[in-house]
């Protein structure tokens, strides 16, 4: 009955029109970086490599499908919560706006199992995104451009990756990556269950977001005990991956820190659905 219902529930997002904005949204921004360097990309790379060509000699494709990959990511990771938010924060309070949530709760399933059957579309959901913005960055990448090393800008300098160690650096990226975005649908899932329009989730969820990035990147005394805690400091743990040598243990940390907040915000989910009345 559970496998049924996370199939069923799978199918009300493919059935919704805002489940392929995000996909569409990705499409469209991909297509439109991938246009614009493959135009002018020669200017871009110029403008990176300037500070150092007085010191380094830069010979081979430089302008690689890698690169390509690596700077979409870079622009995409940051807009795609909000791609999420909009489909997994619906989830719950749609329903409700619906006037759908008794229906639903009358199945012979117990709240529980309904509320991780939305999860776990929620999440199959998110893998199709990520899935769909690795076959865009990457391989269309890699076919426009073609293969190279990565050549990574850093604060302190520049990174470079050979091309035969960049696909499994993007493999264990975007499990990371995919991590993350977990953590996003299950805030959206948790703020679903405490609204009954699908607005509120989304806005509540962006907040969050918004708010914990600001206290991230404040030097401020009072905020730095906080800082390694908050969710937000841990988005971007991917991209530890493609520095060299990898910090194993920091990317340990992010990963054990996202974990629980996804453990945390799926039990006051749960418990507030368990919860929710149905009748008012």
């Amino acid at each position: 009955m559970f496998l049924k219902s996370t199939y069923n529930e799978i199918l009300k997002i493919a059935s919704k029109p805002r489940s392929y904005i995000g996909i569409a949204a990705i499409t469209l921004i991909i297509s439109v970086i991938l246009l614009a360097m493959w135009l002018d990309g020669i200017t871009y790379i110029s403008f990176i490599t300037a500070p150092f060509e007085q010191s380094l000699s830069f010979t081979g494709n430089i302008l690689n499908g890698n690169l390509m990959a690596f700077i979409i990511l870079n622009m995409l990771i940051i807009h795609v919560p909000l791609l999420i938010a909009f489909v997994t924060g619906d989830l719950i309070s749609g329903e409700g706006a619906m006037g759908t949530i008794r229906l639903l709760l009358t199945k012979p399933i117990s709240r529980t199992g309904i509320l991780l059957s939305k999860y776990l579309a929620g999440c199959f959901y998110t893998l199709i995104v990520l899935l769909w913005m690795a076959l865009l960055s990457i391989f269309v990448s890699k076919f426009l451009f073609g293969p190279g090393d990565l050549m990574v800008l850093k604060s302190d300098g520049l990174n470079i990756i050979q091309a035969q160690d960049v696909g499994i650096r993007f493999f264990y990226g975007f499990i990371v990556a995919y991590l993350a975005l977990i953590m996003i649908a299950t805030l959206s899932l948790t703020f679903s269950c405490f609204s009954d329009n699908s607005i509120g989730p989304i806005i509540s969820t962006m907040g969050m977001i918004i708010l914990f990035t600001i206290i991230g990147t404040l030097d401020v005394p009072v905020f730095a005990k906080i800082q390694p805690l908050l969710f937000t400091t841990h988005m971007a743990a991917w991209r530890s991956f493609f520095e060299d040598p990898i910090p194993v243990e920091q990317i340990r940390t992010s990963i054990i820190v996202l974990f629980v907040h996804i453990i945390g915000l799926l039990g006051i989910a749960i418990y507030k659905f368990n919860k929710k009345d149905i009748l008012s």
